[in-house]
Order: C-alpha cells, then sequence, then structure tokens
C-alpha cells in the first residue's frame, strides 16, 4: 500500500507522521515547551494565523521587512492587527538587515515577525533580533533556510516554513510554537488556522499532506545521517562561498547587490555589468542544463538557488560555465 492510500487516522500513517516529528525535534532540538504541526496553505496561510491566532484586533505588533515576503506578511495581518514596520530596507531595494540596537521597537507589541531569508533579494539573518520587551515573542518566517543550519528555536515564539525549499515537497508547512501560545485565537480565526484545534489533534484534523509529510520524514532522516545540521550548514557554506567567490572576483563582470555579511546561503542574486547579455546568459546556461537562473520578474538579472538538495558539483559547474561565459563575452 502506498503513503497515498492509507488512512490518515490508521497506525500505519500514525508511525510515519511521528518518525516524522520525532526527527525534526532531534535535528533542531526542539523540546517539549513547543509543538510541531504539520498543516497545509503554504507560509503565506500563516501571514494571516499568526495574528489571528496570537492578538486581538487592536494589538500593536512588529515588523522587520528586508524583502517582498516580509512585506507581505505585514500587508496581511494589518487585516487582524495593527502592526507597525519598525524596518524596511526597500529605499536601498532589500540588500541589508539592520543594527538591531537601532530598532525603534514598540514595548507594548505583541510579536517581532521577521523573515529569516528572503528569496527574491537573497538577504539572510545572520543572527537575530531581541524582543525590547520580554513579553513580546520573536516569529520567523523560514521558509527558505529551514533545516540549512542550526537554530535555537528556545529564542523564537513562533517559527513557521512551507517546506518546498528544503525539506520537502510544496503543500507541507511546518509550525513550530510554543504551547504557552496556544488557545487564543480570535473567535473569528477560521477553524483551519487555529492552532489549538491542530495542536489537539496532532495535526490530525482533516486530512493532511499525507505523502508529503512521508517525504518530509524521509529527508529529516537523510540530514540526521549526513550529521545533523551542523554538518549541513557546512555543505551550504561551501558551496555559497565558491559562487560568491566567482562573483566577487570576475573584475565587474558580475556583481552581487547583497552586502556581504548579510548575504544568504541560499538564494545567490546576481547581474551582469551588460544587462543586454542577461538572456544570453540565461538561454546559454539552459542548453548546459543549467535551469531556473533568470531573476525574479521584480528585480531582474541572475537567481541561483542552492538549496540544501542542490549538490556541491551543481554549483561547480555553475562557476565553470560562469567563467567562460565572462571569456567570451567579457
Amino acid at each position: 500500500m502506498s503513503v497515498m492510500e492509507m488512512s490518515h487516522r490508521g497506525k500505519e500513517f500514525l508511525s510515519i507522521i511521528q518518525k516524522a516529528e520525532s526527527d525534526l525535534r532531534t535535528l533542531l532540538n526542539i523540546s517539549d515547551e513547543y509543538a510541531v504541526l504539520f498543516l497545509q496553505g503554504g507560509a503565506t496561510t500563516q501571514f494571516a494565523a499568526i495574528p489571528l491566532n496570537i492578538c486581538s484586533p487592536d494589538d500593536a505588533v512588529d515588523y522587520i521587512v528586508t524583502g517582498s515576503w516580509g512585506d507581505k506578511a505585514f500587508k496581511e495581518a494589518a487585516k487582524y492587527s495593527k502592526p507597525n514596520v519598525i524596518w524596511s530596507g526597500k529605499s536601498e531595494k532589500y540588500t541589508k538587515i539592520p543594527n538591531f540596537d537601532s530598532l525603534v521597537q514598540n514595548p507594548d507589541a505583541k510579536y517581532l515577525h521577521i523573515c529569516a531569508n528572503e528569496t527574491i533579494h537573497g538577504v539572510e539573518f545572520k543572527d537575530y533580533p531581541t524582543p525590547l520587551n520580554e513579553k513580546t515573542i520573536l516569529v520567523a518566517d523560514m521558509s527558505s533556510n529551514f533545516c540549512s543550519k542550526p537554530v535555537d528555536v528556545s529564542k523564537f515564539g513562533i517559527i513557521y516554513a512551507g517546506a518546498q525549499k528544503n525539506v520537502g515537497p510544496s503543500g507541507v508547512t511546518i509550525v513550530i510554537i510554543r504551547k504557552d501560545l496556544i488557545g487564543n485565537a480570535q473567535e473569528s480565526t477560521p477553524v483551519m488556522l487555529d492552532y489549538k484545534i491542530h495542536a489537539e489533534n496532532n495535526s490530525l484534523y482533516n486530512t493532511p499532506p499525507c505523502y508529503g509529510i512521508y517525504m518530509c520524514g524521509l529527508v529529516f532522516e537523510d540530514l540526521l545521517d549526513q550529521g545533523g545540521l551542523v554538518e549541513v550548514e557546512k555543505k551550504n557554506q561551501k558551496k555559497a562561498q565558491i559562487l560568491y567567490d566567482a562573483i566577487d572576483s570576475s573584475n565587474g563582470f558580475y556583481r552581487c547587490p547583497v552586502d556581504k555579511s548579510v548575504r544568504s546561503l541560499m538564494n545567490v542574486p546576481f547581474t551582469l555589468a551588460k544587462p543586454e547579455l542577461e538572456a544570453e546568459f540565461v538561454k546559454t546556461a539552459a542548453g548546459e542544463k543549467m535551469v531556473q537562473l533568470k531573476g525574479h520578474r521584480s528585480v531582474g538579472g541572475m537567481r541561483a538557488s542552492i538549496y540544501n538538495a542542490m549538490p556541491l558539483a551543481g554549483v561547480e559547474k555553475l562557476v565553470a560555465f560562469m567563467k567562460e561565459f565572462q571569456a567570451k563575452h567579457g
């Protein structure tokens, strides 16, 4: 019987979801103070679920906006709370992350929200802000760097992530939430967005994305077999380093706009000094079986996404191609 045929309430699937949760807890050292939920709807659904579960409509919440996803989360929260952008990188085209000491936080904010890694702009938090008030919880969208490196979960009230970058197929959304934050949802909260419902039912209130959860479980096993997230991070650092080195040593032929201190290990955006060559770059790379290198439509240029599953050999092939392309067109 395939996982796709199993009853989600049968003992066969229960063993799969329980093993997946156990392995994820081991990977991230998640304590019993936190619930781990396997949900649906992508991280975008959590943009609404978080304020609905944590706030009343009149509660203040703080957002640090370092890219498009943080901005979308802020806009959605405005429907269910009173969000305030305490810092935005928009004026500098989302190429930086602020000095946390300089932030003016609302001492009454229910939570402080960040997007840990911005896929479109290639900006990644290397450390995390501490909320001004100890009652203010830190909330992070970790969709695109989840399980790419170790994280101190105890610093956060909520971590949420769409699985599809590093840990499984699209359709699974993982929420790690401190248990004392569960059970305070606004009255208008839809049942499928209420963390209490999902926690009480062990993520089985309705039929979950069973096969996707099974796949995530296999990935968690593999990450543990690799030596855990400390070893995974080393591999990701090596991949990113050779790609950024290729860009930085190209004498301006290739350029990465992101401040070096916050460059993403997952998403590497770059442009060409001669923009008219960018279409040729993408086309020629595709001929070499390297695809999806075109940058997001909102920023242009190129973007190499080098998530956990991208092997070092793939990045080395791209770097070799970039040097050949520069030699031909430089």
